[in-house]
């Protein structure tokens, strides 16, 4: 991925090393996306509070931190870029969220959030929060590499912030309360399916604006959405998979929905809702 040289959008929070504020309990979808990556990675909050790496730095450690902070701000200004643009062509204003980069713990929003918790979007503030140390367990633990799995996993947040934009996040949000908790993972699902198809669209304009994909970029991107499908996750961890409790979708499905908004950049064909009862259109 071409990344070095590129903007770096000035919507990047550097909260590392400052640590939590409080716990506060949030609402909104942010608290569906928030507890997924705990099993992802197989570990909890408390284990994180509880492991102080607030130590020196050696120059390599910060020469890489200083480094992948650049990465993630000249990937947002891709996606600041991009959604402006498609924004505009909708006769719409596209409003840039902020990525908040934090250290261990931090508090968002909606709650709570740890290392463990993983990359997650907050509508109630409008932000994205990112320990950069989850891009280590992505390759360490994931086997997930490439700047461009890395951008994938930004741009999926990022698209959780345009359904938020478009109407599409208040929606589901309308419809806690009136559906069984199987409804609603599967309701879940349809929406982190629809953040894929929002990622897919996103890397296919960045291409065609900034000439940034290098020859197995997409094949990074499809191995880290396959890499955190439901199905792979559930049978890693406990040996075997329970549909109903699915809230991001199965690891075809991820990569599906990715690639057809990639190959097509059309956001008019990322309704992941319409074959569902509760169709939210």
């Amino acid at each position: 991925m071409f990344w070095n040289g590129g903007r770096e959008s000035s919507n990047v929070e550097d909260d590392r090393g400052i640590g939590g504020r409080g716990l506060v309990v949030g609402g909104g979808i942010g608290s569906v996306i928030i507890g997924i990556i705990i099993y992802l990675l197989g570990g909890n909050s408390s284990q994180v509070l509880n492991n102080n790496n607030g130590g020196p730095q050696t120059q390599q450690q910060q020469q890489a931190d200083d480094s992948s902070k650049r990465f993630v701000a000249v990937v947002l200004g891709y996606t600041e870029d991009v959604w402006t643009k498609l924004f505009d062509s909708m006769h719409k204003t596209y409003e840039d969220p902020h990525l908040v980069l934090f250290t261990q713990y931090s508090q968002s929003g909606c709650g709570f959030a740890s290392a463990a918790t993983g990359p997650f979007y907050c509508p109630t503030d409008e932000k994205v929060y990112l320990d950069l140390s989850f891009f280590q367990e992505m390759q360490d633990k994931l086997h997930a590499s490439g700047d461009f799995a890395r951008a994938y996993v930004i741009a999926h947040e990022v698209g959780h912030h345009v359904q938020r934009l478009l109407g599409i996040t208040d929606k589901v949000d309308a419809r806690r309360g009136q559906l069984s908790e199987t409804e609603m993972n599967a309701l879940s699902v349809k929406v982190e399916l629809q953040a894929d198809f929002l990622a897919g669209v996103w890397a296919h304009y960045a291409d065609e604006m900034k000439k940034i994909i290098q020859p197995g970029d997409i094949e990074d991107a499809l191995n880290a959405a396959n890499a955190i499908g439901d199905d792979r996750l559930q049978k890693q961890s406990q040996g075997y998979v329970v549909p109903d409790s699915f809230t991001h979708g199965t690891s075809a499905q991820r990569m599906y929905w990715f690639k057809k908004g990639y190959d097509t950049g059309d956001i008019n064909q990322g309704n992941t809702f319409k074959s569902a009862a509760f169709n939210l259109n």
